[in-house]
């Protein structure tokens, strides 16, 4: 009697054991509907035995081995595994994280959406005279006439030629006119455009394509506008010869658009397949299974597209490869980028990783030789050099509704010589505060530590945490004053006094408020690109890896908020998101300019900024971080906890480390509230633990997660967080 080991999506850490009666070897890997309690599951079959780790009295029966679902390859099985290991994370919430929620779903999935076939003409077929159809037959004589000139057809192409044409497909194969086969993925190329390269982005090319074959991961570091993209392009040309795949990461859904058209536009006859968050779940199981089949040789996406079956894998690329957003920062808290490099290491092939602002990890893996390190330090674009960058102080400058004279009559220039301006805040509507001046009330969130944000196209105060919503209220809540005083600048409110500077300049906003539908970034860079736009005002969706080419001045605010914050990464994050936004500035032949308003101009991040000096900066940055033994000369990971009351999640954090015996090799902090102390109605507090070693850490980890798997926690809710990026 066969025993199959089942992964489910449960928080608890273990297989479970059924009864199958008909489970092969071949079904490992393969989706299963079990009973669990009093429902039914999809759960994964990991292993295949004849030993069961419960009494088999006391054993259920699987319900059906989903046999017309392709199993999860031994190769994606392996690498959740990694995860969960690394992680500590339950198996069975790993695999199903990973996979499309059509297949996590017990209904039965349309044979049609998991398998496409192709009908061809057989020798019988051939054979089969077409004036021997009856002449009323018309359907059956066309279909016949398309069958002997093509040779095949799909049941897609069938339906185009009439409704009862896939009815007579089906009697075509009953006598034998026809075969029914696996649709068999095309491989077709475009002769790539003749372009001049520059000596560097040759030398590039050169280096990666030398090395193809093998493990290795490189690290991209080019400046803004440098040719990064037509690295990447050269390389998964020759991938693609080779009949392999390329899985491409960027960070956020808002870059997909743009670099899936330039794939697109390099590669027409190859199937590209898009998977983001913004697809329906039909859409994202067609793509999924598209590149499982190895249908799709490029897949592009987001962080949860790491975890795509790709049978022909060859090279993946990660662009941005700094963002913070390829780390998952709920459920499952991986960073797509360090599995993506593991997976890299898993298949043997190369990995490349782009930015003008690498991580301070990345970059010091390359300078000690752990990664390739490949430059690109001039513009791809002929006479296109880096953009001026100036400093408005804001300290002997009066503002007019947060903007400066200077950067006013740089907009005015801008307009008048018919180019493209931006003005980038990083903070989305009117204005962060509302306040009473009579009794200094602020508008404060209720299951937050946080404050209520204006939007005053709406009307109403949100919080940008957790969505809650109020309407705008008449009068302070407090002390009954009607004069409420929205205080600081977001998106909406530059807007509005742009609009009144400029009373005919067309103005367009671009943040998350106004990118939600679908298709909402398509028409915002068409409406860029095609010129119907003369300022910009956004966040940092307009920062990351656009290319606007008529764009010549860009306008930063606010830009002070993070050099002072207790997070020792905020000041690597500004320096990365203003060299982005900077590098917006002056792409073509236009030439460009940076205005930033600040109050301390000559702090050591704006003069590294002003002469486009990332690595002077990043030595400084790692000088002070291995001082303060943070990453990357330490490892890190973070218990947190969150319960009701704060009491309830300090209390647990103690219990937990009462639970592990001090060594040299780990450093353990006290429990300590977190930054944003509650959120979504639960209070947070977490610990921190660190070591030198990586290896240490993790052995550490593992038994400590057993741990405290068997405290009692039934009023606390409590996750690791392996190489946290927030505190």
């Amino acid at each position: 009697m066969a025993i199959i080991r089942v992964a489910l999506d449960v928080p608890i850490d273990s297989l479970f054991d059924y009864i199958a009666p008909d489970a092969t070897p071949p079904d490992v890997g393969s989706f299963v509907r079990v009973p669990f309690g009093k429902k039914f599951m999809i759960g994964i079959i990991m292993t295949i035995s004849d030993d069961a780790h419960v009494p088999h009295d006391k054993l259920k029966q699987a319900e059906d081995i989903l046999r017309n679902i392709p199993p999860i390859p031994p190769t994606l099985i392996e690498l959740f595994e990694f995860c969960s290991r690394y992680y500590h994370y339950p198996i069975g919430m790993v695999i199903m994280n990973g996979v499309p929620t059509r297949l996590r779903s017990i209904k039965p999935l349309p044979q049609r959406s998991i398998t496409p076939f192709l009908f061809r003409l057989t020798e019988t077929g051939h054979a089969i005279a077409l004036s021997s159809i009856p002449g009323r037959n018309k359907t059956k004589h066309h279909l016949l006439a398309h069958l002997k000139e093509v040779g095949n057809i799909t049941s897609k192409e069938a339906k185009q030629l009439s409704p009862r044409a896939p009815k007579l497909l089906q009697e075509f194969l009953v006598q034998g006119w026809i075969e029914k086969i696996l649709m068999e993925p095309e491989f077709t190329l475009n002769a790539p455009p003749i372009l001049q390269l520059t000596t560097e982005q040759i030398t590039a090319i050169n280096a990666i394509q030398a090395e193809i074959g093998l493990f290795n991961t490189w690290l991209l570091h080019g400046i803004t506008g440098s040719g990064k993209t037509e690295v990447y392009l050269q390389v998964t040309s020759m991938l693609l010869k080779q009949k392999r795949q390329i899985l491409i990461l960027v960070p956020e859904i808002n870059l997909t658009p743009q670099l899936e058209a330039i794939f697109r536009s390099r590669f027409p006859a190859t199937r590209l397949i898009s998977l983001h968050s913004k697809l329906n779940p039909t859409e994202r199981i067609n793509g999924w299974l598209q590149a499982q089949r190895g249908e799709a040789s490029i897949v592009l996406g987001t962080r949860l597209t790491i975890f795509t079956p790709l049978p022909r894998l060859g090279l993946i690329i990660v662009d941005e490869e700094h963002d913070h957003s390829f780390k998952q920062q709920d459920g499952l808290r991986y960073s797509a980028r360090d599995v993506a490099i593991f997976r890299a290491k898993q298949a043997n092939i190369p990995i490349l990783l782009g930015s003008a602002t690498p991580s301070l990890e990345s970059y010091y893996n390359a300078i000690t030789g752990r990664y390739r390190w490949i430059h690109l330090r001039t513009r791809a674009v002929k006479n296109a050099t880096l953009p001026v960058i100036r400093y408005v102080n804001t300290r002997s400058v009066q503002l007019k509704e947060g903007l400066s004279e200077p950067l006013l009559v740089a907009l005015e220039k801008t307009l008048t010589q018919k180019q493209q301006s931006m003005v980038f805040i990083n903070r989305r509507g009117y204005a962060p505060v509302l306040l009473c001046k009579s009794c200094t009330w602020l508008a404060t969130c209720s299951r937050c530590s946080s404050r209520l944000v204006v939007h005053l196209t709406q009307k109403n105060l949100r919080c940008h945490y957790c969505g809650h919503t109020e309407q705008l209220p008449q009068a302070c809540p407090q002390c009954g004053d009607q004069d409420l005083m929205p205080f600081g600048h977001g998106t909406q409110r530059i807007e509005a006094a742009l609009a009144k500077f400029f009373p005919h300049a067309r103005i367009l906003r671009v943040d998350r408020d106004n990118t939600r539908r679908k298709e909402a970034w398509q028409f915002i860079l068409s409406a860029i690109h095609e010129q119907q736009v003369d300022i910009l005002v956004g966040t940092q969706l307009l920062a990351k890896g656009h290319d606007f080419p008529n764009l010549s001045l860009v306008g930063v605010l606010n830009a002070d908020t993070s050099l002072y914050s207790i997070d020792f990464r905020a000041e690597e994050r500004l320096f990365a998101q203003l060299i982005q936004v900077a590098g917006r500035a002056g792409r073509a032949e236009t030439a460009g300019e940076v205005l930033i308003q600040t109050e301390f101009p000559d702090h050591p991040l704006y003069n590294a900024l002003k002469h486009h000096n990332y690595d002077a900066y990043a030595q400084i940055l790692l000088k002070e971080r291995e001082i303060t033994h943070f990453p990357p000369y330490t490892y890190q990971a973070l218990l947190n906890a969150e319960a009701p009351q704060i009491a309830t999640a300090l209390n647990f954090l103690t219990m937990a480390i009462a639970l592990i015996e001090p060594t040299e090799q780990i450093e353990i902090f006290d429990p300590v509230p977190a930054q944003m102390a509650r959120l979504k109605g639960l209070e947070r507090a977490h610990l921190l633990v660190q070591s030198c070693s990586r290896k240490k850490l993790q052995l550490f980890l593992s038994d400590w997660y057993i741990k405290l798997s068997k405290i009692p926690h039934r009023k606390v809710r409590w996750t690791l967080d392996v190489d946290p990026l927030e505190f």
